[in-house]
């Protein structure tokens, strides 16, 4: 009889759960369709900011290609928003920056690839990251 109460408790509190979890779910999506192409615009806008003037002070050349990445970042969060905006107007191709951000983040990671690749014989010849101390390009 024990387990009989057992199991039964044990569904109701998984009804309960599974019901908290809707709710949530619902709210989530509520909060994010009143999201605004603005939000994401200046979202982005700051991340740009934060990339720029990372690359214009920084000395070490890693911290130069990450900040880099958080421009593209920014271009991509850029994209989607319109794209989210243009499916919202009803476009005819509303994916059209969905497609271009997974371009730019292949573009990206080949970018990544072939920087660390040349950062790796800069660092072998010279034996520093420093932009200051890579002047030369013939070795």
């Amino acid at each position: 009889m024990e387990q009989v109460q057992v199991l039964s408790l044990f569904f109701q509190l998984q009804q309960q759960s599974q019901e908290i979890a809707a709710g949530y779910s619902e709210r989530f999506f509520e909060m994010v369709s009143q999201v605004s192409a603005t939000n994401f615009l200046v979202l982005s806008s700051i991340l740009f900011v934060i990339g720029v003037i990372g690359v214009l002070t920084r000395r070490n050349i890693i911290i130069i290609f990450m900040s880099i990445e958080l421009i593209l970042n920014a271009v991509n969060l850029n994209l989607i928003a319109f794209s989210r905006y243009w499916q919202q107007q009803g476009a005819p191709n509303p994916y059209t920056g969905q497609l271009f951000t997974i371009f730019v983040i292949v573009v990206a990671a080949a970018e990544a690839v072939v920087g660390l690749s040349i950062l790796l014989a800069l660092y072998r010849n010279r034996e520093t990251l420093a932009v200051d101390e890579i002047d030369i390009m013939k070795w």
